[in-house]
């Protein structure tokens, strides 16, 4: 049922994508003019940009798919050390891809001179939609999960409801001496919930990704400055590999079938490639500079700024570092928490660049 209804979500995403992009083109001031220097030269930034198509292309499937035959490895099964911090060392580059590279993004195009000044220079709008963005996160998030456990927990008949007292007494002693004889359901209910836990957080974070990924293709397919290209191109591979090792990680402890885990891995490996076609498709009559394409593009930038930091706080580097596994190993712990820095700030300086 997740699947279907994430590809509708996904398409639809994709459409509107599209036409907010083909309606940004309106008339732009002469100040606001994209401006034309020697790195801008068409011509050159074409092949430019069929190579970023397949390069990140490549980069992506590699970084969602590699978690995905961790199974052949010991070494980085989930139940391991290592799959541990690799996650952490991915959520690290999420929580940075939000805070060092969508975010400041979005103030800068929200903020700029090119908009009216009345409300964009009067009301802090990257602000108010990235927490709008994270509280809606929260609610997506809980409200998923409630359901989800809901279902879980509809086809399980209590034993109280169909056992007489006599037998619930016995069952009742059973429990209370057997020292481990006894079955306890419970952790099979609970293993149940963390798995449903782990789809609703695969989901989310998909469709966080996903918007902030066609929004940056966009603008690279958009643009015909070489220097800004080159660089790009190495940090959106980067960016890509690594973030799609979260994804992936996320996506492994999900345990989807075979068929959902193709269609998560197409959708986010295809998202930004796309983003660039179209910005290609559209370079003639798009105008990055255009306030339909600044508040198009920056309100989109806050609310995936949003949803990036929450699942990268809460539902991945909370959920760890309060979990079991961390709580139980100070040593871990440390290694864990240096994956994340290592992460977050190899992505941060990838901000010089893109």
């Amino acid at each position: 049922m997740a699947c279907p209804s994430l590809v509708k979500f996904l398409s639809i995403f994709l459409i509107i994508i599209s036409i907010f992009a083909e309606q940004a083109f309106s008339v732009v001031p002469d100040e606001c003019q994209t401006a034309v220097n020697s790195c801008t030269n068409k011509e050159k930034a074409l092949p430019l940009k069929v190579i970023a198509i397949f390069s990140i292309l490549i980069a992506s499937v590699i970084g969602v798919c590699s978690p995905l035959f961790t199974k052949s490895i010991p070494a980085l099964s989930p139940d391991r050390n290592l799959f541990v911090i690799v996650k952490c060392f991915a959520a690290g580059i999420i929580l940075a891809t939000g805070f060092m590279h969508v975010l400041p993004d979005s103030f800068d195009m929200l903020s700029s001179k090119c908009l009216k000044e009345h409300p964009w220079h009067k009301f802090p709008f990257t602000g108010f939609v990235a927490m709008l963005s994270a509280i809606v996160t929260l609610m997506v998030d809980s409200m998923a999960t409630s359901i989800y456990s809901r279902k879980c927990s509809a086809g399980i008949t209590p034993a109280s409801a169909t056992a007489s007292p006599n037998e619930m007494a016995v069952v009742n002693i059973g429990q209370f001496h057997g020292h481990g004889h006894h079955h306890d359901p419970k952790p099979e209910g609970n293993a149940d919930q963390q798995l449903m836990r782990y789809r609703v957080i695969a989901m989310v974070l998909e469709l966080g990704i996903v918007v902030h990924s066609v929004v940056i293709g966009l603008s690279l397919g958009a643009s015909n400055n070489t220097c800004s290209i080159k660089g790009l191109i190495a940090a959106l591979c980067f960016h890509q590999m690594f973030e799609g090792m979260g994804l992936g990680g996320c996506i492994l402890q999900a345990e989807y079938k075979t068929f959902k885990k193709i269609v998560m891995v197409f959708f986010f490996s295809v998202t930004t490639p796309f983003g660039i076609a179209m910005g290609m498709a559209l370079s003639k009559t798009y105008k990055e500079n255009s306030p339909t394409a600044l508040i198009t593009v920056g309100l989109l930038n806050a609310s995936s700024a949003g949803l990036l930091i929450y699942m990268a706080l809460v539902d991945l580097l909370s959920a760890d570092f309060m979990g079991p596994k961390l709580q139980a190993s100070i040593k871990l712990q440390i290694k864990s928490y240096a994956a994340v820095l290592l992460g977050a700030g190899g992505m941060s300086v990838m901000a010089k660049w893109a």
